[in-house]
């Protein structure tokens, strides 16, 4: 029996050895990875700061590889879900023609804190928030307007900015789209009885539709039943080679981003506030006005963006739908890249005449 004791240690011992070996292996890899990541471009830009923004400390990245470029100012999506862990991945194919800011949004991401989170979200303070970011990079980067690019809840969000504040802003790129809570919902509901057709299983979930309580989940079981939740789409990178990598991003800080409470954005959806963000019967824009949309997302029913993109009145517009794509078309980053790049390569020309 001691014979066996001593060899099981021994074998445990030496395993740990390993093991530790292999964990100091990888934070030397990381350490590395992240020291290259965090280069600034010569001639261009890199800085990480916490703003102050409304009463509240705000975390932006601003990188690009010309400090003359035009910014371009990032709005995630959720509410409330940053994509700062793997942003940088997303947002630097398009640094060449735009100094590129992404922000994370109030209580999401690195500007997550506890006096944040217990601060109920509304139109006018999400609003307020937006205009002071605005104003803050207008005079940190010297720049007169800059241009939004919004990503689902960011589209919303982006829109209404754009809307009430034309003077901020030169041009405006709303990805995934959204127009209005409750006709996407009626959308969606007539594609998603198509999909079921005679399908006992996904008639069950037709059903739940209409209650409260089951709504979102039978939604999300539907999109996955018949293809078309976001997650299905393949992403042209590794998400977790990007947080690995992440040169802006401690081990502390995703543990931080574990902390937050998401019935804070939970409300602020299911109540009035969000509401205020409708863009029906809004379509007056005095910017340039461009949508890329997935042909098969009805996370947000594209064929609602679409209907309000014919009905939108701007100096110039033009929407771009990619083909066999759900609601994460930023996840497809050399094609969304490329028509950032043509919109980027539009608005230039008009600028220089």
């Amino acid at each position: 029996m001691k014979k066996f004791l001593k060899t099981l240690i021994k074998i445990l011992k030496w395993i740990g050895i390993v093991l530790l070996g292999i964990i100091i292996i990888a934070l030397i890899v990381r350490f590395i990875g992240q020291r290259i990541n965090n280069k600034t471009p010569d001639g261009g830009i890199n800085e990480t700061m916490y703003v102050d923004i409304n009463g509240t400390k705000q975390w932006i990245n601003i990188y690009g590889q010309d400090k003359d470029n035009p910014v371009l100012l990032f709005l995630h999506g959720g509410p409330g879900a940053a994509t700062s862990h793997t942003a940088y991945v997303l947002t630097r194919k398009w640094s060449d023609v735009y100094t590129v800011v992404t922000w994370d949004q109030r209580n999401a991401g690195k500007s997550y804190s506890a006096d944040q989170n217990s601060t109920e979200l509304t139109y006018d303070l999400m609003m307020q928030d937006g205009v002071e970011m605005t104003e803050f990079l207008r005079k940190y980067l010297g720049k007169k307007k800059i241009t939004l690019l919004g990503h689902s809840w960011g589209s919303f969000y982006g829109s209404n900015l754009v809307l009430a504040h034309p003077e901020y802003y030169d041009c405006y790129i709303g990805a995934a789209q959204v127009v209005d809570m409750d006709l996407n919902e009626q959308a969606f509901a007539q594609a998603a009885t198509k999909w079921v057709g005679n399908d006992a299983e996904g008639k069950e979930l037709l059903a739940k539709l209409d209650d409260p309580d089951e709504h979102d989940f039978a939604k999300l079981m539907l999109m996955k039943k018949y293809g078309y939740a976001g997650d299905q789409d393949k992403h042209d990178y590794n998400e977790i080679g990007a947080m690995f990598f992440n040169p802006y991003y401690s081990l502390s800080d995703y543990v931080k981003s574990m902390r937050i409470d998401f019935s804070v954005y939970q409300r602020f959806i299911t109540g009035g506030e969000f509401d205020k963000f409708s863009l029906v019967g809004r379509t007056d824009y005095e910017v340039p006005y461009y949508n890329i949309n997935g042909g098969c997302d009805y996370q947000v029913c594209f064929e609602v963006a679409q209907e309000y993109f014919d009905e939108v009145n701007a100096p110039r517009k033009k929407l771009y739908l990619m083909e066999d794509t759900r609601h994460l078309v930023i996840g497809k980053t050399k094609q969304f890249s490329e028509i950032v790049h043509e919109i980027a390569k539009t608005e230039r020309q008009y600028s220089d005449e």
